[in-house]
């Protein structure tokens, strides 16, 4: 065991300190041991003090000092020593000395020479913490400390004295008092999750509105001409007030329920009869946005197998490729029959909805072709404009998978697909339909801050019943239409 020390919180009202050394790390061990305690015994020693540790000790009657050089008498009737001097002799002989008189020594930047170590230390009121790296790294003990200091709430102390209260006015057994202490701190993980989940929110905002400039950037500069951006924004087709409509609704269902948003999207504009290619090339060139927050959010916290993100990526984008030259193809050249090919797909993923909102949870299994479920999956949602959480996600749950590690592995996946799709019908589509795009995301980040307020509100039960009779009475109409 490599780490043996034993974290001891000391009282000092009674103790009494010794620093040898004035300069600037004098300075720092005197400021620490007066933060934890004003009224701490110091005796400082040195034959040079730092101009601001003057101004300390002439404010702090509690602190006494000698303009000169160590004598061993400045040992007597001392509990600690502090050695802070740039002399390594003068060191190692009041290490020795003070060794000889059984009182404990800390030297500066010399772990060799201490018997304990000043850690880091957070203060909160009656919270206090105390960090150390083994004498190995100062610095990130330090930045530990702010780091936690940042963190702990400051009305923290108001948490302990209501605590102190209950404990004392609790009447209960000691088993029935730790059991009903237990439940109400179990609280503070939950503050920590909001804490997390604000922060989620900033990066969320921040890399948003990174994708949102990548593209209009992209297309401007090199696709799109001024010329051809000033006479678009004057005639802006009605299809685009449409788009942000559905835009709306599919991401207050996606994020209200935590899938749909494609095949939302897609029977959708299938009624509105928008050309295939479009359909897809727009939802997944307005879905790379928030998959690609979504996966970045969730590689952050941890929530990504790196093993499983490669099985599924890697054949989800040549599945996603194929899929969208797939539907290129039939779109141009037999419209007709690519439209009830799809109309039964996204039939399919509304049944399949269903059997999603009656599952019960299964025991952990084996996953088998993990690479053919992502091509699969991938080929599909490019192919159909959606799919891909309702396929490999609740592929990947029923074997009784963790769902934040499905959930965090799937989304981030599903950024590269939704690339790979997007590019493949631009290289085709080019930005001819860039009303569409537009407006599915105008509609998307309209609808986001109500969709969050919805998550959780409705049963998941309910909510993939509601969508799954939406996509299946969308796509009998698209069928009923074709026919």
């Amino acid at each position: 065991m490599s780490n043996t020390l034993f974290p001891v919180f000391l009282k000092t009202e009674t103790a009494r300190f010794l620093i040898v050394g004035g300069g600037n790390v004098g300075l720092e061990k005197t400021e620490t041991l007066l933060k934890q305690n004003p009224k701490i015994a110091i005796i400082l020693v040195a034959t040079y003090f730092h101009p601001k540790l003057k101004e300390i000790i002439h404010k702090n009657e509690n602190i006494s000092f000698y303009e000169r050089a160590f004598e061993e008498t400045d040992l007597e009737n001392k509990d600690f020593v502090i050695i802070t001097t740039d002399k390594p002799e003068v060191n190692r002989n009041v290490r020795e000395l003070a060794k000889a008189k059984g009182i404990k020594v800390n030297a500066a930047d010399q772990p060799d020479l201490c018997d304990f170590y000043l850690g880091s230390i957070v203060n909160k009121g009656n919270l206090k913490i105390a960090i150390s790296t083994n004498g190995k790294s100062p610095v990130l003990a330090r930045r530990m400390r702010e780091y936690f200091t940042e963190v702990i709430p400051d009305n923290i102390e108001d948490n302990i004295n209501d605590l102190n209260k209950f404990r004392s006015n609790h009447k209960g057994s000691f088993q029935e008092k730790l059991a009903d202490l237990n439940e109400i701190t179990s609280g503070f993980q939950k503050n920590k999750k909001q804490k997390n989940s604000k922060k989620y929110k900033q990066l969320a905002f921040t890399l948003a509105v990174s994708f949102l400039m990548l593209f209009i950037g992209y297309g401007l500069s090199t696709i799109v001409s001024f010329s051809d951006v000033k006479y678009g924004l004057s005639h802006v087709p009605n299809e685009f007030y449409g788009m942000l409509l559905i835009g709306f609704l599919a991401q207050l269902v996606d994020g209200a329920v935590g899938l749909g948003y494609g095949v939302t999207c897609a029977t959708s504009m299938m009624l509105l009869g928008i050309n295939l290619p479009a359909i897809s090339g727009s939802i997944h060139t307005a879905e790379m946005f928030s998959s690609g927050v979504s996966g970045y959010s969730h590689y952050k916290f941890g929530n990504v197998n790196k093993k499983l993100l490669l099985w599924l990526a890697i054949p989800g984008v040549f599945g996603a490729i194929c899929g969208a030259m797939l539907l290129i193809y039939l779109g141009n050249k037999y419209v007709k029959i690519a439209y009830i090919v799809l109309s039964i797909y996204t039939m399919i993923i509304g049944i399949r909805l269903i059997i999603l909102a009656y599952r019960k949870v299964k025991e952990k299994k084996k996953i088998g072709n993990t690479g053919f479920l992502g091509f699969s999956g991938g080929f599909l949602d490019a192919f159909g404009g959606g799919g891909w959480g309702p396929i490999v996600t609740s592929t990947l749950l029923s074997k009784g998978r963790k769902s934040n590690y499905v959930v965090g592995t799937v989304s981030l996946a599903e950024f590269f697909v939704t690339l790979a799709a997007a590019v493949t019908f631009f290289a085709s589509l080019g930005v001819s339909h860039w009303y569409i795009i537009t407006g599915l995301i105008l509609g998307g980040i309209t609808a986001a801050p109500l969709a969050a307020k919805l998550a959780g509100k409705l049963p998941q039960k309910t909510a993939l019943l509601l969508v799954a009779t939406l996509v299946i009475v969308f796509s009998v109409r698209i069928l009923l239409k074709v026919f």
